[in-house]
């Protein structure tokens, strides 16, 4: 190979994050931390429950952007899939590849995918947010069992702070639609997206209305008669929340999505719009990201981080993708 060998560095990331596990395998990485598709396999391999070791290498061969992997005696590099097809067949379970159908059948254009996929996330905080209501109604100012969530007032403050989350992604992932799907549409049938803008409209003052009502809880005192009354209102009411959200996304899954097909998208187009996705999700993508995965099973969150691969903007692709991995 004459003088074009490996040069390694040390670097912070050189020890990944994983669930190490005994006798389980080392995987090495060799490339640069800074790039998407190092982050994606990182993430990969997180949930493969390997031992990782990544580490910085410069050489005029593989270049800024190319990744070997190193188990045992194999060594692989070249594309995302070709990385991907080893380390589903070194390390089966769980799969992390969905095989075509579905959001993977080459035909569903970029944005409804994404959209169907910020619709699971969501749902999933909005399912843990009304349990984790229900079991502070039913305690009534009793702390955790747990004693690491704290008193109950610094409990309830994580709960604010985790609706807090939930809220600005909603809010964020409507005013994504509003500018991508629903503008599209509107263009190729005036009125197509009417109902689903109302809704938006609708549900605003309702999941504005419960962050008021938990800050208020913040000042009450626990146990009393007033705090068990507005402990079982909000729990109420984000119920009531889930349900119109159900109801919302199954509306928009059933009657709008599939109208993008029709639309007729060219290849450039659907880029472009997954670019428009990835602007107006800039500020919940740029420091909410982990716990927008959180509520994503590994196999869709691995379809996500592959759409994130995507964009043109290979820095911010980058910046997103490192937010779940360090």
């Amino acid at each position: 190979m004459g003088n074009n060998c490996v040069k390694l560095k040390k670097s912070k990331a050189e020890i990944a994050p994983c669930e190490f596990v005994k006798d389980s395998p080392v995987v090495v990485l060799y490339g640069s931390p800074t790039v998407p598709l190092t982050s994606y396999i990182r993430f990969a391999l997180h949930h493969k429950t390997v031992s990782v070791r990544m580490v910085s290498a410069e050489t005029p061969v593989l270049g800024r952007d190319t990744l070997v992997l190193q188990c045992g005696s194999d060594t692989v590099s070249g594309s995302r899939e070709t990385l991907m097809r080893y380390i589903e067949s070194r390390f089966p379970r769980p799969p992390l590849v969905v095989s075509r159908g579905g959001d993977w059948d080459g035909t569903t254009p970029l944005i409804v995918t994404a959209t169907r996929l910020q619709h699971r996330s969501m749902t999933w905080h909005i399912e843990r947010m009304v349990r984790w209501a229900e079991d502070l109604a039913a305690r009534g100012g009793r702390g955790a069992v747990d004693p690491r969530v704290g008193s109950p007032r610094m409990e309830v403050k994580k709960f604010a702070r985790s609706y807090g989350q939930l809220l600005e992604l909603m809010l964020e992932h409507a005013q994504m639609e509003e500018r991508t799907v629903f503008a599209i549409l509107e263009k190729a049938d005036r009125g197509l997206s009417k109902a689903a803008n109302e809704e938006h409209a609708r549900d605003l003052p309702i999941m504005n209305g419960i962050k008021e009502d938990i800050k208020s809880i913040g000042v009450l005192d626990s146990g009393t008669p007033a705090y068990q009354e507005a402990l079982s209102s909000v729990s109420t009411r984000l119920k009531s929340l889930q349900e119109h959200c159900k109801q919302h996304f199954e509306a928009e899954e059933r009657d709008l999505l599939p109208l993008m097909e029709a639309a007729e998208l060219s290849k450039a187009q659907d880029e472009r719009v997954l670019e428009q996705c990835w602007d107006a999700m800039q500020g919940t993508h740029s420091h909410l990201f982990r716990f927008f995965v959180e509520g994503l099973p590994p196999h869709d969150a691995m379809t996500y981080l592959g759409l994130i691969i995507r964009c043109s903007d290979q820095d911010r692709a980058a910046a997103i993708l490192r937010l779940v991995i360090e």
